[in-house]
């Protein structure tokens, strides 16, 4: 079983999950075969940081450095979380 965020668990898109923009919706895109998620706000940007090399304190560290003014320790780890128990993420 992997590691809860926060520890050591390295996220990355689950087998058979693609991330991909949609130029008419101008948007990016999370498909799984029958299920299809609309990417918002800076969700895009944090699910190209889950390459299974980077752990959830390093993606946390690196948004912090982008973004200092934005909530990335509280809301970072819940949101990668939420979509590992969705099956988007391994």
């Amino acid at each position: 079983m992997s590691a809860p965020p926060g520890t050591d668990w390295r996220p990355a898109l689950a087998p058979a999950t693609v991330r991909r923009h949609d130029p008419v919706r101008d948007a990016d895109l999370l498909l799984l075969p029958e299920r299809v998620g609309v990417l918002t706000g800076s969700a895009g940007t944090v699910l190209g940081l889950c390459d299974g090399t980077r752990s959830v304190g390093d993606i946390v560290a690196e948004l912090t450095e982008r973004f200092p003014d934005a909530p990335v320790a509280t809301d970072v780890p819940l949101f990668l979380e939420r979509l590992r128990k969705e099956g988007w993420l391994r």
